[in-house]
């Protein structure tokens, strides 16, 4: 049948699919503008308080968090300083807070505590989330677009926005894929001195090496290949702190290492990040390489501008609107995703002509304040600068 709904009604509104963090906040941003929205997760009641990620959120992701009335007050950790540098070889940039007119270049936080202030604040707009409710296939319409379940559910929008990894059967899309045959190993670090707010991105052969404030500790996350990530994960947590200590340096001394995991490396990329009344964005759009921790912030800027595209909207999912967003998000999208990949690639090896060629690159950003200037706005809003 037509459907007739109008978009302030959920059969004529939007379905998202995956209630994480981004399916949570552009839940919010939708409904802030006036369209109605409901949510289904294939996660049961209080999963994502069981998150054990952490998340490294711009600067202008606070802004976009504080516009949805959902940035947690208490808990996130300012990052004041940057401090970018290769293990063995010249070359180092620094980038700071103040040279920005900024409190904090960013902030990093446990995704269990965002999350929970992103779902608080979901439960208070009176929004509809549905658990336990894995989407099977859409079937998408000149009028709408049906989505069934695996519980036997079917539900009526005009939208389907996907947010959490792909739906099973989706066809199309044009999926990029780049296996980077690194894992990451995360873990939590104790200090002997206080980090001062400083993160580090230190880069070394088998690849990037991460450290982020958190609290009193530095979050860590410890790009290595897989081989290796199985060495070192079997190793004591005297073996492993020594390990670390060995291919960080000694601008931080550790005094013991925590809650040691790992997850697999890869880039995913659909080229194509709307289709018939079908939009994906966060890890169902792209999913990248934590390096520069640009995956959430790109995910939170596709969801402001989603939701200032469709604004009063009567059908979201009109086709000209949806390559409206697609155009308008083509820049960023682009660029922070090659950005990403290319450090990946660029960094992760011990070519002595690229180990040269880095440290002049690292030695131009931190003598060429404009250049420098670009690539901190860039991490901190965007590819355009945002706002």
């Amino acid at each position: 049948m037509p459907n007739t709904e109008n978009a302030n009604t959920p059969e004529g509104g939007i379905l998202i699919v995956g209630a994480g963090p981004v399916g949570l906040a552009l839940a919010l941003a939708l409904h802030r503008r006036g369209l109605a929205v409901r949510l289904a997760d294939a996660r049961p009641a209080g999963a994502g308080e069981r998150d054990a990620r952490v998340l490294a959120l711009s600067h202008g992701s606070r802004q976009t968090l504080e516009r949805l009335g959902a940035w947690p007050e208490q808990g996130p950790t300012p990052i004041t300083t940057i401090h970018v540098s290769q293990r063995g070889a010249l070359g180092r940039t620094q980038m700071r807070a103040e040279e920005y007119g900024v409190p904090a270049l960013g902030y990093v936080t446990p995704a269990a505590l965002l999350y929970r202030r992103l779902a608080a604040a979901v439960a208070a707009a009176g929004i509809e989330l549905l658990h336990d409710t894995a989407i099977a296939s859409l079937n998408p319409t000149e009028e709408g677009i049906e989505a069934s379940a695996t519980n036997g559910q079917t539900f009526s929008a005009r939208l389907v926005a996907c947010c959490e990894g792909a739906i099973a059967g989706e066809a199309g899309g044009n999926v990029r894929t780049r296996d980077y045959g690194q894992h990451a190993i995360i873990c939590r670090a104790r200090l002997a001195a206080p980090h001062r707010g400083i993160a580090y991105e230190r880069f070394t052969p088998d690849g990037p090496l991460a450290l982020l404030p958190l609290a009193d500790d530095y979050s860590v996350v410890w790009s290595l290949p897989a081989a290796q990530t199985d060495a070192q994960m079997a190793l004591d947590e005297a073996g492993f702190r020594a390990a670390l200590q060995t291919a960080f340096g000694g601008r931080v001394q550790f005094v013991e290492t925590l809650e040691r995991a790992r997850f697999p490396l890869g880039l995913r990329v659909r080229g194509d990040a709307v289709g018939r009344r079908t939009v994906w964005l966060g890890n169902a759009a792209q999913t990248l390489h934590p390096v520069a921790g640009q995956g959430f912030n790109l995910a939170l800027r596709d969801v402001w501008a989603l939701a200032d595209t469709l604004t009063g909207a009567a059908d979201p999912g009109e086709p000209t609107l949806l390559a409206r967003y697609a155009q308008r998000r083509l820049l960023d999208r682009r660029s922070t995703i090659g950005f990403t990949d290319s450090l990946v690639r660029v960094f992760s090896n011990d070519d002595p002509l690229l180990t040269h060629a880095r440290g002049a690159g690292l030695l131009a950003l931190d003598l060429v304040s404009p250049l420098r200037h670009f690539v901190a706005k860039r991490m901190l809003f965007g590819a355009r600068a945002w706002p």
